[in-house]
């Protein structure tokens, strides 16, 4: 896959430094997870894997709307969901999409004037955050997709990806809520977390909380490993003996800190950069799968600063056995089909 796919997500540690600068994070300090909210979700949640389920049910849930269908989205270049969305529109559906602006600008730019030409209301990103790196469609309020996938027909064939199907009620009106603000460009740096949600900007100290409670066993896929605070709580699990196994794609931007991972005992596997073979995308933690405290996080946010703590990002964090044993077994399965680190 070209180094280019990941520029953007890196690069966004600009505007973090930025805003370090100027005095002006928005990063919530010191936040701890929320522990009056239940972490396993009464309703439906389920994965979908890809590249193998290829997009047909994403297709399907956004043909299927009756009355509305909100879409937030770092990167969208793809003709069919373009034109699903045209096509709901066209119907009477209220379709709103939010596109990234701040690095995706011209990237966006076909899609952001195709769907206005066809009755889509479509905005440009909130410019309080570093980026808007989350990709999430809710459909007639009743559910939702939060995926760590973006809509880029190009990249579908090739790259290891998971959304989750979430139709639990309070994390649906978190999503709207947070998504009419973000809409009128004045969206809350932390907003409702819903049954499962974690949000960023704000979201680092719930990962590394995640990943420092394992007790048996963490499984990771990441596109990125730049936040040293999740690099140390992954190193000092794996050094009291917690099994860490991670999967990534080989970049040379990630050498030090997976070389402080593979020092800790850590298995760090990977998947060469080109073309042809498979990306690893996703953003993954599973912590102790197959016992009572299993937990897993997927979503949108990257292992770095900016990812977690000044983007606009979107996760799930939940007990659900639908969603930690489905993506225990991806992860491990990937890590067999990868490399040796060194």
């Amino acid at each position: 896959m070209p180094i280019t796919r990941q520029v953007g997500a890196a690069l966004s540690v600009v505007f973090a430094v930025s805003a370090i600068i100027a005095g002006t994070s928005m990063a919530s300090p010191s936040r701890t997870p929320d522990q009056s909210a239940p972490r396993i979700a009464t309703g439906d949640l389920r994965v979908i894997e890809e590249p193998s389920a290829g997009m047909a049910p994403i297709y399907a849930l956004v043909r299927s709307a009756t009355r509305s269908v909100d879409v937030v989205m770092y990167e969208l270049s793809d003709p069919t969901f373009e034109a699903l969305l045209a096509g709901d529109a066209s119907r009477g559906v209220h379709v709103r999409v939010i596109l990234d602006r701040e690095y995706e600008e011209s990237a966006n730019a076909p899609a952001f004037s195709y769907l206005q030409a066809h009755g889509v209301e479509v905005h440009w990103s909130a410019s309080r955050f570093g980026i808007t790196h989350e990709k999430a469609i809710v459909v007639d309020e009743t559910t939702a997709l939060v995926m760590t996938l973006n809509l880029t027909a190009r990249y579908y064939a090739t790259t290891r990806d998971v959304a989750i199907v979430d139709k639990v009620a309070s994390d649906i009106a978190a999503i709207e809520t947070t998504f009419d603000g973000d809409w009128s460009g004045g969206g809350e740096l932390d907003p409702p977390s819903g049954a499962d949600l974690l949000w960023s900007p704000g979201a680092q100290q719930e990962i590394v909380s995640l990943i420092s409670a394992a007790r048996h066993e963490v499984l990771v896929e990441n596109e990125e490993m730049d936040d040293p605070q999740v690099t140390a709580a992954l190193a000092s699990v794996a050094r009291r003996g917690v099994r860490v196994v991670i999967v990534m794609t080989r970049d040379a931007r990630w050498n030090q800190a997976l070389d402080e991972l593979d020092a800790a005992g850590a298995q760090v596997r990977v998947y060469p950069d080109t073309e042809t073979g498979l990306y690893i995308h996703a953003k993954v933690v599973v912590v102790d799968p197959g016992t009572s405290s299993a937990q897993v996080y997927v979503g949108s946010q990257n292992f770095s600063i900016s990812s977690l703590d000044y983007n606009r990002e979107l996760g799930v964090v939940t007990s659900s056995p639908a969603v930690t044993s489905p993506l225990a077994t991806l992860v491990t399965a990937d890590a067999a089909g990868g490399e040796a680190w060194r």
